[in-house]
C-alpha cells in the first residue's frame, strides 16, 4: 500500500510542478456527490477538494442532494452542466439513473471525471477521462478472505445505502470469498442509528450462529458497535467496517473492530482537481484508472492513521 501511496503522490508531485501553480486561470470545477448533507464521511473529500483547489489556484464547489435522493442529484448534474465548468467530478452512484446527465455533459465538451461509486468500465461507457475510485467488489471480497481465515461462516452483512449499486457489490464480494449465498445475509438498515441498531440487534437475535459481521462505513458502524455493546457481544466476533472515524479508530485499538477498509477519500477528492486543473491549462493527462483503495487499517497500523481520521482518511 505504501509503494502505491508513493506512485500516486509522485503522479500528482509531477504534474504540480515544484513551484506551485504555474499559471494560475482560476478554472471552476464542481464535485457532485450522491450523499445526503447527514453524511458526515464526505468531510474528507470536501477538505480535499479545499485543499486542491487553493493549491492550484482553482473554484471547486461541492454540490449533492440534501436527502441523497438520486433523481434530485441527476437534475443537480445537469444544472452543473449548464454553467459549462471548466470540469465535472461526480460519483456514479447508479448508472442508469445518472448515464443521461453525464453523458450530455461529456458531450458538450465538459471534461469529467467520475469517483467514489461505480465501476471503471461505467465510466469509460460515460465518457469520462477516467476513474478515481475503490473496486468494491474487490474490496468486500478481500475482506470476506480475511473473516474466511478467521474461521467465520455465517454472517451479517449491514447495508445503510442500498439504493447505491456499489454498496451491494461490496455485501456480495463478502459473500462470495466465504463461499456463501448472499441473499437475507444482507440487512436494509437505512441511516438512523437507532433504526440501524435496532435491526442490527433483532438479526442477530433471530440468526444465532452469526460469526461475523461487515458494514458499509461509519453510518451504520456506529449503532453496530453499540448492538454488540448491548448485547455483550463487542470484540467476540469478526467485524470489518468499510471507511475511518474516530469511533472506527478506537474501536479497533481496543480490539472490538477487527479492520477498516480505506478506500481513501482525500485521493479521491484532491486528485481529480489536481488532474483536471493540468488537463485545463496544459492538455496533460494520465493514462487509465486510479484505484485509491482498498487498504486495511488493523491494530497493527492504526497507530499511523488514526490523528488523520474524519480529515485526510
Amino acid at each position: 500500500m505504501k509503494k502505491a501511496l508513493t506512485a500516486i503522490a509522485a503522479a500528482a508531485f509531477a504534474l504540480t510542478g515544484m513551484t506551485g501553480v504555474a499559471s494560475a486561470e482560476n478554472e471552476k470545477f464542481v464535485l457532485i456527490s450522491h450523499a445526503p448533507d447527514s453524511d458526515s464521511w464526505w468531510n474528507v473529500i470536501k477538505n480535499a477538494i479545499k485543499v486542491a483547489g487553493g493549491q492550484m489556484g482553482a473554484e471547486v464547489e461541492y454540490r449533492n442532494p440534501p436527502t441523497g435522493d438520486l433523481a434530485d442529484m441527476a437534475r443537480i448534474v445537469e444544472q452543473a452542466a449548464a454553467t459549462n465548468p471548466d470540469g465535472i467530478i461526480v460519483t456514479i452512484a447508479d448508472f442508469n439513473v445518472l448515464k443521461g446527465p453525464i453523458t450530455d455533459a461529456v458531450d458538450k465538451g465538459i471534461p469529467v471525471i467520475t469517483i467514489n461509486s461505480g465501476t471503471q468500465e461505467q465510466s469509460e461507457e460515460l465518457g469520462a477521462l477516467m476513474h478515481v475510485g475503490q473496486p468494491e467488489y474487490d474490496a468486500g471480497f478481500g475482506a470476506g478472505k480475511r473473516a474466511a481465515a478467521a474461521g467465520a461462516k455465517s454472517f451479517v452483512c449491514v447495508n445503510h445505502y442500498i439504493t447505491n449499486p456499489a454498496s451491494v457489490e461490496r455485501c456480495r464480494g463478502f459473500a462470495d470469498a466465504l463461499g456463501v449465498e448472499l441473499g437475507s445475509q444482507m440487512i436494509d438498515s437505512g441511516q438512523d442509528p437507532s433504526e440501524v441498531k435496532n435491526k442490527v440487534s433483532a438479526y442477530l437475535n433471530s440468526h444465532q450462529d452469526v460469526d461475523a459481521i461487515l458494514t458499509l462505513g461509519p453510518n451504520s458502524a456506529h449503532p453496530t458497535l453499540a448492538a454488540l455493546r448491548d448485547a455483550g457481544l463487542a470484540g467476540e466476533m469478526m467485524f470489518g467496517t468499510f471507511d475511518l472515524s474516530s469511533e472506527i479508530a478506537e474501536a479497533i485499538k481496543a480490539g472490538e473492530i477487527n479492520f477498516a477498509i480505506d478506500q481513501q477519500p482525500y485521493l479521491q477528492g484532491y486528485l481529480p482537481v489536481v488532474i483536471l486543473t493540468n488537463y485545463a491549462r496544459y492538455s496533460v493527462l494520465p493514462s487509465g484508472h486510479i484505484n485509491s483503495g482498498p487498504g486495511f487499517i488493523t491494530k497493527e497500523n492504526i497507530a499511523q492513521v488514526e490523528k488523520y481520521a474524519g480529515e485526510y482518511r
